[in-house]
């Protein structure tokens, strides 16, 4: 006797035609959000800052691996906000909002197919690192015999300027090909029953479709995340959450279920 119940599949939905006020209204959206629920913002963020300082923390010693990190740290922030999009859901329906309940909810999503999102982001990640590191060694490969932790001078040289133009054009690359992935789609695999493949591909089409304004809305997480990312990641823990929230109610804007 099996105990295995079969999921009906959720309906693909219809891409929404996107506004830039929309922007306007998800952060307003988003705002209150954490306001309403501070502590599970606090929550969610700290996590993700404390992974954050971990990660520099244990990689401390040059700049050449801080300026890495930093560039390819945003990249796993979707797969951290799926507690902030349950949040905004239960908000959003007028359910209760209960610890273990939402940690239910985020734990259970092991089963589902968000954990392929998430090997997804850790595997782009990886493969940035290891990007970052090769364009480091082609235009620093020389500098190996100078003290980069202490002399920053270097990266005032025609190489060291060189490199880090590639490093921002080329993780900035990087970084928005992810963003088209996840940026719908993320929060479509935690409300309905779609495969990740497709939520992928739903969400690139939604970013082709609504190119202009979520380029802005992308602008608006990197220069949001960037500034806050400076006091030693600290200015995450209101950002982040803010950000989790109002990418909840933009996907309720850019994604219309089908009627009937």
């Amino acid at each position: 006797m099996s105990d295995v119940t079969a999921v009906e599949a959720s309906p693909r939905p219809e891409i929404a035609r996107l506004h830039f006020h929309d922007l306007k209204g998800a952060l307003a959206d988003g705002w209150r959000d954490f306001r309403r629920a501070p502590g599970f913002g606090l929550f969610f963020s700290g996590v993700y800052v404390l992974g954050g300082l971990a990660l520099v923390l244990l990689g401390a010693g040059t700049v050449a691996w801080t300026l890495t990190v930093s560039l390819g740290f945003p990249l796993v922030a979707p797969f951290a906000a799926v507690g902030l999009y349950e949040v905004s859901r239960r908000l959003e329906q007028g359910q209760p909002l209960v610890w273990r309940e939402i940690l239910g909810v985020v734990a259970r999503e092991k089963d589902r197919q968000i954990p392929w999102m998430g090997a997804i982001i850790v595997i782009y990640f990886l493969f940035w690192t290891f990007l970052a590191h090769m364009i480091f060694a082609l235009f620093m490969g020389l500098s190996v015999m100078t003290n980069i932790s202490s002399s920053l001078e270097v990266f005032l040289t025609a190489s060291g300027l060189s490199m880090i133009a590639v490093e921002l054009v080329v993780g900035g690359a990087f970084a928005f090909v992810l963003y088209s992935l996840t940026v719908v789609s993320l929060p479509l695999l935690l409300d309905k029953e779609i495969d990740f493949v497709s939520a992928m591909l739903i969400s690139f089409r939604t970013v082709q479709e609504n190119f202009a304004v979520l380029l802005a809305w992308a602008f608006v997480i990197a220069t949001l995340v960037f500034w806050s990312m400076v006091p030693l990641f600290l200015g995450l823990l209101v950002a982040l959450p803010v950000l989790g929230h109002a990418t909840w109610h933009l996907y309720r804007r850019a994604l219309v279920s089908p009627a009937g």
